[in-house]
């Protein structure tokens, strides 16, 4: 029993991807995945064009511009999940991010982050920040470590350039 037990955990745990290898696209729809960041802090961001916390992307690139070539990116994903915010296409949505933010880090096709759709990433980052297993708007922030594990979640209203968000991004990269 016990052997047949432990061979049940092991299985379970060489299942479990980590997250830097769940398969993922780019704005341009490349396949991709967060390993590609290895080595680096990430900031995981939901993102839509229409939301009245959309400004945070001028935040988020200052954010991604200042610790950069420190070994940090921040890492955008549209979802149209909330209020119907983010209803345009791929092209749309990197157009109006560059025409009106000047963004500069990686954003991702757009995907789902709640629900039975629920992004197989996002399915992980709420389990591995122990917090709500729910998305609770646009502009949520998971930080990751250079491994890909979470380090702590930001609530939308916190900025991103907000002293807790900046300690911690600090911290992740002194480490």
């Amino acid at each position: 029993m016990t052997l047949l037990l432990s061979i049940g955990l092991a299985g379970t745990v060489c299942a479990e991807k980590s997250t830097l290898d769940i398969p993922l696209k780019d704005i341009d729809g490349k396949k991709t995945n967060l390993g590609a960041h290895k080595g680096k802090v990430m900031l995981v961001v939901n993102v839509a064009s229409k939301c009245g916390l959309t400004p945070q992307y001028k935040q988020l690139q200052a954010v991604h511009s200042k610790y950069g070539k420190k070994g940090f990116t921040v890492l955008g994903f549209p979802c149209n999940q909330f209020g119907k915010q983010e209803p345009g296409t791929s092209l749309e949505i990197k157009k109006f991010c560059t025409d009106n933010y000047e963004v500069t880090f990686p954003l991702h096709s757009k995907i789902e982050v709640n629900g039975n759709g629920a992004h197989p990433l996002y399915k992980q980052l709420k389990k591995e920040s122990g917090g709500s297993d729910k998305i609770r708007w646009n502009f949520e922030k998971f930080l990751l470590d250079s491994n890909g594990k979470v380090i702590k979640r930001f609530s939308p209203r916190t900025k991103p350039n907000a002293p807790e968000v900046i300690a911690a991004i600090e911290a992740a990269l002194k480490e």
